[in-house]
This record gives C-alpha cells, sequence and structure tokens, in this order.
C-alpha cells in the first residue's frame, strides 16, 4: 500500500478557521434569500472603496487558507541504511504556503541585509582574509556572479518580466469574467422568453439592453439616479484596477523574489518578505477567533440585560462594569501569563512546537475574547432598551407570546445590523491588539510568527547605526494595508446597514 509523502496536519486553530469561513459562506447563502439583507450588500456592491477593500481582503484571506494547510513531510531512508518498518515524520510542521515561498524559506543568509541587495548589510571578516568587508550574500544576487555592475539592469528586466506576467494572468481574469458575464447575461434573456414568451419576443431583450445604453450615455446622471447600472459598473471597474494592481504587484515580486530578498533579511537572516506573509494568517486568526468567542457572550448578555431589566440588568452591569475598571493590558498579560505556566508545566499536551504555538496562539484568541465583549454588549443593551418599549413588542407581550420568543423573533434582529458593524469594526482593532500585547512580550509564542513579534524584533535594530529599518517597515506596511482594509470596507457596510442612513 502506497503512502503519502506527507502527513496532513490539521491545528485547532485552523479546524476553527475553515469552520468560520464555512460558517460566513452559509449565512451569505442565507443572507441571499432575505430581501432587506439582499439589498443592504447590493449596496454594498456598488460602493467603489468597499469593492476595493473586499478584494484587498480578499488577497490575504487567501494567504491566509494557504498558510492554515498544513503538514508534515515524511522521512527517508539515509542511503545504505535499511528501509524502516515504520514510516517516520518530520517534526516540523509546514503549510502550503512554505512550498509556495521555499524559495525565500530556505534560502537564507548569516544576518542582515537590504531590500534586494547583493551584499550583507554590516561588515563581517572576509573569507581567506583577515580583513573585514562586506561579504557576498549566499543567495541575493549570487546568479550575477561577478557582473555586480549588471545589478540595475537585471532588477529592471525581472520587473518588466513580472509586470508581463502579471498583465496576462490579469487579462486571462477579465476575459473568464466577461464570458461568465455573457453566459448569465444569456440566460437571463432565456428564461425571459420562456416565462412571459408574449410580451418579450426574439431580439426584444437585446433591443431593450440596447437602448437602455444609449440613454445612459445620454443622461448619464438620469441613469444613474434611476437604473443604478452606472454605480455597479463603476464598482467592477475598480474591482478590476485593483486586480490589476494585484496580479502586476505580485508578478513583479515572484520575479525579484527568485533572485534576491525583496525586502532584505532580519538579525538571522530570514527573508523579511517571507516573515511578512507570514504574519497574515496570525492577523486573520486573532481577528476572527477572537470574534467567535466574543460574539455569544456580548449578543447573549446584552440583550438579556435590556430587554428583563431589573436585578439581571443590574448584575451584568455590575459585571462589564467591574471588568472595564481594570486596565485591559494588565488583565490580559495577566490570564496570558497563567496561560504559558499551564502550557509549559505539560509538554506531554503537544507532539510538535507547532501545537504548542498554536494553543497559546487560542489562549490569546479566547482571552482577548472573553475581555472585549464588554463594549458590544453595552451597545446592544442600550439598543434593547429601545426596541422593548415599541409598539410591536408590547403586542406581543400582550398576546402572551413568551419573552424567550419574543427576543428571537423581535429583538435580535433589529439588532444585527449593530452586531455586524461592530464585528468588522473589531476585527483591525484586534489586529492592532495583538501587534501591541506581542510588543510588550505577552502576546502569540515566539515561535508564531506574527507583525507584533516583527515589530518587537526590530525595536532594536532601530538603535543600530546604520539603522536597520526594512523589518518595521515591511510590518508595519503589511499590518496598515490590512487595517485600512478592513476599515473602509467597515464604513461602506455601516452605511449601508444603518437605517437612519438608508432612510
Amino acid at each position: 500500500m502506497m503512502s503519502l509523502p506527507f502527513q496532513v496536519v490539521v491545528l485547532w486553530s485552523d479546524a476553527l478557521f475553515f469552520g468560520l469561513i464555512a460558517a460566513v459562506a452559509l449565512l451569505g447563502m442565507w443572507a441571499q434569500r432575505q430581501a432587506p439583507l439582499r439589498k443592504s450588500w447590493a449596496r454594498v456592491a456598488t460602493d467603489q472603496v468597499a469593492m476595493v477593500s473586499a478584494t484587498i481582503l480578499a488577497a490575504f484571506l487567501l494567504v491566509g487558507v494557504l498558510d492554515s494547510l498544513h503538514y508534515r513531510a515524511r522521512l527517508d531512508a539515509s542511503p545504505g541504511q535499511a528501509e524502516p518498518q515504520k514510516i517516520n515524520y518530520a517534526v516540523e510542521v509546514n503549510s502550503l504556503l512554505d512550498v509556495l515561498l521555499a524559495p525565500l524559506r530556505l534560502h537564507s543568509e548569516k544576518t542582515y541585509s537590504a531590500p534586494l541587495a547583493t551584499h550583507l548589510f554590516s561588515k563581517e571578516p572576509l573569507p581567506g582574509s583577515i580583513e573585514r568587508g562586506f561579504p557576498r550574500l549566499a543567495w541575493g544576487g549570487s546568479h550575477l556572479g561577478s557582473a555586480l555592475a549588471h545589478q540595475t539592469i537585471d532588477i529592471v528586466q525581472r520587473c518588466v518580466l513580472g509586470a508581463a506576467g502579471g498583465l496576462l494572468l490579469w487579462l486571462g481574469v477579465v476575459s473568464l469574467m466577461r464570458l461568465r458575464f455573457r453566459r448569465q447575461h444569456r440566460g437571463l434573456e432565456t428564461s425571459a422568453k420562456f416565462e412571459n414568451p408574449a410580451k418579450v419576443g426574439a431580439g426584444d431583450t437585446l433591443q431593450r439592453f440596447e437602448s437602455d445604453r444609449r440613454e445612459c450615455r445620454a443622461d448619464r446622471r438620469k441613469c444613474r439616479a434611476v437604473s443604478g447600472k452606472p454605480p455597479r459598473k463603476a464598482a467592477s471597474h475598480a474591482t478590476l484596477i485593483t486586480l490589476l494592481v494585484l496580479f502586476l504587484f505580485t508578478g513583479i515580486t515572484i520575479a525579484l523574489g527568485s533572485g534576491y530578498h525583496v525586502l532584505g533579511t532580519d538579525k538571522v537572516g530570514q527573508d523579511v518578505l517571507y516573515l511578512s506573509l507570514k504574519s497574515i494568517r496570525t492577523g486573520l486568526l486573532i481577528g476572527s477567533l477572537t470574534t467567535l468567542v466574543m460574539l455569544p457572550v456580548a449578543v447573549l448578555l446584552g440583550i438579556l440585560a435590556g430587554y428583563l431589566g431589573g436585578w439581571v440588568d443590574d448584575a451584568i452591569q455590575y459585571l462589564y462594569t467591574t471588568l472595564n475598571s481594570i486596565p485591559g493590558v494588565l488583565l490580559i498579560a495577566a490570564a496570558v501569563l497563567m496561560m504559558q505556566v499551564v502550557i509549559d508545566t505539560h509538554p506531554d499536551w503537544f507532539a510538535t512546537s507547532a501545537e504548542r504555538a498554536d494553543a497559546r496562539l487560542l489562549a490569546l484568541c479566547l482571552i482577548l475574547g472573553m475581555t472585549s465583549w464588554t463594549g458590544l454588549a453595552r451597545l446592544l443593551r442600550g439598543e434593547t432598551l429601545k426596541l422593548r418599549e415599541l409598539e410591536f413588542v408590547q403586542a406581543a407581550r400582550a398576546f402572551g407570546v413568551s419573552h424567550v420568543a419574543i427576543m428571537q423573533r423581535h429583538i435580535l434582529p433589529n439588532l444585527m445590523h449593530i452586531v455586524l458593524i461592530a464585528l468588522v469594526m473589531d476585527f483591525s482593532s484586534l489586529v492592532l491588539a495583538e501587534a501591541v500585547l506581542s510588543y510588550v512580550g505577552v502576546g502569540v509564542d515566539p515561535a508564531t510568527i506574527s507583525f507584533g513579534t516583527m515589530i518587537n524584533a526590530a525595536r532594536m535594530e532601530l538603535a543600530r547605526d546604520p539603522m536597520v529599518w526594512w523589518s518595521l517597515a515591511a510590518a508595519f506596511t503589511f499590518m496598515f494595508i490590512l487595517v485600512l482594509a478592513a476599515n473602509l470596507f467597515t464604513d461602506a457596510v455601516r452605511d449601508a446597514f444603518d437605517p437612519r442612513a438608508a432612510a
């Protein structure tokens, strides 16, 4: 029986991450059948900024998914050694992203090197000499040999080739999208003919389409106000332009990364671009799994406090007021340190270091979730206090409907827009919280690559002379793009789901 050359490893964070993606997909399918939600999401789809942000977030999500498919490679027998009876696997746990980024992961240098450099950043004893100088890098620019004068030409050629590859890939994606759009358009025409053959004759739909397009060209302002097609088309164009930029950037990075360290290397010679891409999964997990922990507690306690009132309201208010009175960083640090002691005293619980780091990451998500639910619960309590006095809730009470049914059918659906807006807004704040906690040493495991650990490692580099700036700049840039895209998407969702804005 043939065995796979690898062993699939499913960490707890992987299972929760994919479960959350599946839950979001199911919620999306459910929302597609709800007319109010479908209308609100249609408004989001016509927002250019929202579609640009969603495209960028989708790119980050793709990197996170690739980095969540883990495996352990099978160990082969050494030459001359008998084939072992039992298959052994490597202790190191890698992901599919590690395979794709193998040139960056495996070709490390001795220490710091600047972006696109061919020599080390600091002076070292030269090989076979007592003099000190800037030694050549083991991999960055090694393909140039002694022709270092051609480095600029080589970089330009790689940029042009990478951009051309990205452009061709973008054209392929656009062609597929156009083909799919035409098929959908033909399907709509066919269904319209079958539904109403008396009114829709052959070519009527096409003539109406051409007529609408001529009207749009004649009076774009009127067309935008009546049919809403131009905003949707503008949003589609914004998405395509964003995809073009992403493909060009990816193509150039791949072309340069096959011969250079695009963003340089850190103190131990690891590629900074590889570390930045690996940090994306940690940020996504912190932002999403913490929300998964926080949401049930905040919704349940917020609605109970606002609807029931009395001693229940007093007890819940006392609870979250007490939690808010304790400085958040101190509370989280104390909980993380206690959890770390438990993990360190039970090494037999984990087979690999990856499982140990994963347990600490989940513990951090749990602690952040249990300490950050108070804000959303307070918002929901205030909104529930207002909803319980409205006529339809009073009528349900008069008809003898139970409290649980009223909260489930009348209160919770009217709070979902607040829940959705708060969740999207909390995502970016949680990503920043992980960076701050890792910076002060109480965040994720040191073996886990994250934006916080990169910033923490780079703080001493800023005091060097000359200063090593690229690690901090890379971590800050990737985190800034992720948080900015999440915030802009949040603004569009808030405008679309806010009843006052919709009115």
